[in-house]
């Protein structure tokens, strides 16, 4: 059996995905690798998209489970989606070179996020990352800005920019690359693979409603991601959600042209 060169974060196709049914999922999932990576029950699972919609079915129930829960996420037998930072510890103990996940994290105003985990993973963790970008809601300038003076590269095949997630919502500058290969992969190497421009969201105001809603959770002592996907989700009819999963499965073709072509 060919061994994984990357794996897929699970925290966004667990809880991110709001309109999106486990049948519509492996439809569309165009990889058959088992490269997705989970916990069940203190068990770090590696398993492809038919195995992990099973997993998706608990989603209500199931916690996030990031670099520094992931210990204690496996001694006391938890069962949870993995992060981004997640998902780079556990290639880190398999000897893997690349995670894959959508939306990461930053620096933000989020509880106990306010500088959310994936960034001192990128620093850590001899581990590389794709990434469509950080998330709407951050800073997503000071976010680059602490990557850059932390010695971690931030490139792109398609742009010089980072311009937001789902939304057209930042202007910073990256570096562009022409090539990248399974080789050139190093830790300290974050690579962002955005939403094409013309594909997002277009109203901001959808933006300021959501991040409404995810302080509001906050509040109620539920997490906040998972309360702004909902709503961006409600407020553009799925479309949201839609996109991401194109996202998510693009940075995955990616992740296949670097490490298998």
């Amino acid at each position: 059996m060919e061994i994984n060169r990357y794996l897929v974060e699970s925290a966004l196709l667990t809880h991110g995905l709001k309109s999106i049914s486990n049948e519509e999922l492996i439809n569309r999932w165009k990889s058959d690798r088992k490269n997705i990576a989970w916990v069940d029950n203190g068990n770090v699972i590696i398993g492809g998209i038919e195995e992990f919609a099973e997993f998706r079915k608990n989603s209500d129930s199931l916690i996030r489970i990031d670099c520094y829960q992931l210990e204690d996420a496996v001694k006391n037998k938890k069962s949870g989606a993995l992060t981004a930072s997640g998902t780079m510890k556990v290639c880190e103990r398999e000897g893997i070179k690349l995670a894959i996940t959508c939306g990461m994290g930053g620096i933000g105003d989020i509880i106990g996020e306010e500088l959310c985990p994936d960034l001192p993973a990128l620093r850590d963790i001899h581990v590389a990352l794709i990434s469509t970008s950080p998330k709407d809601m951050l800073k997503i300038d000071e976010t680059i800005d602490w990557l850059k003076e932390n010695d971690i590269r931030v490139v792109s095949k398609n742009s010089n920019r980072c311009s937001g997630y789902i939304f057209n919502s930042a202007d910073v500058e990256i570096e562009k690359v022409d090539d990248l290969s399974y080789e050139s992969l190093t830790n300290k190497l974050l690579i962002l693979n955005g939403i094409p421009n013309d594909k997002r969201v277009n109203d901001l105001s959808i933006l300021e409603k959501a991040i409404q809603n995810g302080k509001e959770a906050e509040k109620q002592g539920r997490y906040y991601h998972p309360a702004v996907n909902a709503k961006i989700d409600e407020l553009s009819r799925g479309y949201s959600s839609e996109i991401q999963l194109d996202s998510i499965i693009a940075n995955v073709e990616l992740a296949e042209e670097i490490c298998y072509k």
